[in-house]
């Protein structure tokens, strides 16, 4: 009927040369030939000039009546809604999750019964402590926000880019986010938290120094949201059809492997492009290398909880890879970008809370506060109980309920019915077969404001994320802390986070305070229960003892001059693309340059504008007068001596030696500098980038 209907108003249209046209909010009307992009009001009134306020007279007063320039200034003056409090600044994608293979033995949820199902998704990353204003490459957590729409409604997975939390109970959440905000007196930091206020809060909540680590490792200054891994944090659970009960862990993995950058690199790369991950994201998608994860559960029964050396309900502990071996179940890919960032990426609402049935939570207290949290959120910023009206929050499977009214409705209950039990046969109804039901489990005991004492132990998993780490992650995570603590101005705090890094690792506490002037070593810090030294490294917490098989979605930014070897910039263009990675030119003018046999090479940025912090691997490919050149030239110079400093790889013409000279680099002992000295050079350069860094170079040069 609705196709028939849809063909006669066609037909209608077409013979009053009529055309039909979807306005913003989807519907169709119909528009006169030619009139199609005619600019109107929200009330739909064409608009015959939008660059004139209506005047008395040439020179006279603006007139009241002018209704159109009161209704433009009027959305105008209302159109930003709150930020969030936490992970306001964030980007997202739409793509799709695909099920490998039936997941009915552990779990009823739709989503996870038949092999090769795809289900829409939308993901969203962010940083946690900055503003919508802040840069990227903050040092932060990263939000990894996924919303399933799948055909029993919509599934949030709510997580980060790192498996544990700074605190255990949900009542704290307030405390530890005040501390990181910019301080209120002064109002700055700005997304940073090397400073006094959060020092001090970390410096006296132990739970805290677990998620310390990883927040001082390069876990928290990704590449890219293509490198990164994702965490559900939690302990959640899985029901069956047989309502049997399993735990779970959820892990995404990045198909392109993990991989960060050093904090040199970052600052400079805020500078050069706050927008760093955002471009990323948006470049992948827009140039059809889509990005992609691995969805990974880890499984336990009961009795694996009892025996487990930590609370599985410790939102500050994790479970190692060694110790339960994450199973992959799908996949998930982001094949498009948002029509429109407000109304998707900043509109979209994520709740912990909404979970399909077969999927249920644990009794973890920080799981529980945010399960009660995320609700009240969405009407503060969202404005209206109705934000599930909107598109981007709208379930995409059928749904039917009696909620009406309210501030903006879209939808209310057509009918004489809007609620139920009644006598009229209307409306929906429960369903006990198909409908959510929270798992059957004995909870016994007191009512009591308590922290359990399995929670109790605050430093064994540090150390064993700690000794995890290669000893260059060792060195960054020393050298975090160090810079941190040195913009707190209390002396009390940095010695009392000393005395916490002594529970974790002596070495690591003895480098930070020589570092930050303490001549004495104060006392470890009184541990509520004693640290572990007998837990094995977990190899699987490293991200350069992960790095990808090849460097593919990386990037190589080649500096180029006129004159320069033509069929040499084929052979890399060819051997990049070849590994699946993006070759950008930087030239001295943007519009480009005359290769030696006359052919224009396109530059995609200015040496001003392409600094070689944004790239994974530079070549300098130049012709000797336009070295000369570009060695008078700072940004050259820099361009080369970052390169070298972030210990990436570099290739170079013969030509190029007097650029790594003016850059104070030596290229005979260093195998992170290869030498073009034909066109089968390139493969072995490229063949060398699938390492991303030559770490070993580090120790040698002072940044």
């Amino acid at each position: 009927m609705a196709r028939s209907a849809k063909q006669t108003s066609n037909k209608r249209s077409n013979i009053r040369g009529e055309k039909l046209v979807r306005g913003n909010g989807g519907e169709l009307h119909q528009m006169a030939e030619g009139d199609q992009n005619v600019l109107t009001t929200a009330q739909g009134g064409p608009v015959a000039d939008d660059q004139n306020t209506l005047k008395a007279g040439e020179r006279g007063p603006a007139l009241l009546e002018d209704f159109h320039f009161r209704e433009k200034i009027f959305h105008f003056d209302h159109e930003r809604i709150p930020e969030r409090v936490v992970h306001a600044r964030g980007y997202g994608a739409h793509g799709y999750f695909e099920t490998y293979e039936s997941l009915a033995a552990y779990t009823r949820a739709d989503i996870f019964q038949r092999a090769g199902e795809k289900t829409p998704v939308f993901v969203r990353f962010s940083t946690v402590a900055g503003s919508k204003g802040s840069f990227d490459l903050a040092r932060d957590v990263r939000g990894f926000a996924v919303k399933f729409y799948t055909k029993e409604g919509n599934w949030d997975l709510v997580g980060n880019n790192i498996p544990v939390f700074f605190i255990q109970d949900a009542i704290k959440f307030p405390d530890i986010i005040h501390s990181v905000k910019p301080e209120p007196d002064r109002g700055f930091p700005q997304a940073q938290s090397a400073h006094d206020n959060f020092w001090d809060f970390i410096s006296l909540t132990p739970e805290s120094i677990h998620m310390i680590m990883w927040i001082m490792s390069d876990r928290a200054i990704p590449r890219s949201f293509r490198f990164m891994q994702g965490f559900g944090v939690h302990t959640f659970r899985l029901v069956n059809a047989k309502n049997e009960s399993i735990f779970v862990k959820f892990i995404w993995k990045p198909k392109l492997g993990m991989q960060s950058v050093v904090w040199n690199e970052a600052v400079k790369i805020n500078g050069a492009d706050p927008d760093f991950h955002r471009r990323d994201l948006w470049n992948a998608i827009q140039s059809g290398d889509f990005p992609e994860w691995e969805l990974n559960l880890q499984l336990f029964d009961q009795n694996f909880a009892d025996s487990f050396d930590f609370d599985v309900l410790d939102p500050t502990k994790l479970i190692p890879e060694e110790v339960i071996k994450p199973m992959p179940v799908g996949r998930l890919v982001l094949d498009r970008m948002p029509e429109n960032f407000f109304a998707e990426t900043e509109q979209v609402a994520f709740m912990t809370q909404n979970v399909p049935p077969g999927i249920d939570f644990s009794n973890d207290p920080l799981l529980q506060g945010r399960n009660f949290s995320y609700l009240d959120t969405q009407l503060k910023r969202l404005g209206s109980p109705n934000f599930t009206h909107l598109p981007i929050n709208a379930p995409k499977c059928p749904f039917h309920h009696f909620q009406q009214d309210g501030h903006m409705a879209m939808r209310n209950p057509v009918g004489r019915v809007n609620y139920q039990p009644n006598s009229w046969g209307e409306g929906p109804r429960e369903s006990p077969q198909h409908g959510f039901t929270n798992f059957a489990e004995e909870i016994e005991g007191q009512k009591l404001r308590i922290r359990s004492a399995s929670f109790a132990d605050h430093y064994s998993q540090a150390r064993q994320f700690f000794i995890s780490q290669t000893a260059t992650e060792q060195r960054h995570i020393a050298m975090a802390l160090t810079f941190e603590l040195s913009k707190c101005e209390n002396p009390a705090i940095r010695e009392r986070m000393v005395a916490h890094l002594l529970n974790v690792d002596e070495t690591l506490a003895e480098t930070v305070a020589d570092k930050i002037g303490i001549e004495k070593l104060p006392e470890p810090a009184d541990a509520a229960m004693p640290p572990r030294d007998d837990l094995p490294a977990s190899p699987a917490l490293s991200i350069i003892k992960n790095g990808p098989a090849s460097f593919a979605g990386r990037k190589v930014g080649v500096l180029v001059t006129a004159g320069a070897d033509a069929g040499l910039l084929n052979a890399l263009q060819a051997e990049i693309e070849k590994e699946g990675a993006v070759m950008e030119v930087i030239a001295p003018k943007v519009g480009g340059v005359a290769a030696a046999d006359g052919t224009l090479v396109k530059g995609k940025h200015m040496i001003d504008g392409g600094p070689s912090v944004l790239f994974d691997a530079i070549a300098l490919v130049v012709s000797q007068e336009g070295a000369d050149r570009l060695q008078k030239e700072a940004a050259a110079r820099d361009f080369v001596a970052d390169a070298f400093a972030h210990c990436k790889f570099i290739a170079f013409s013969p030509e190029a030696q007097l650029l790594l000279s003016q850059a104070g680099i030596d290229p005979e002992p260093d195998e992170g500098l290869i030498a073009l000295d034909d066109q089968k050079a390139a493969g072995k350069f490229v063949e060398a980038c699938r390492k991303l860094r030559l770490w070993s170079r580090e120790t040698t040069v002072k940044l």
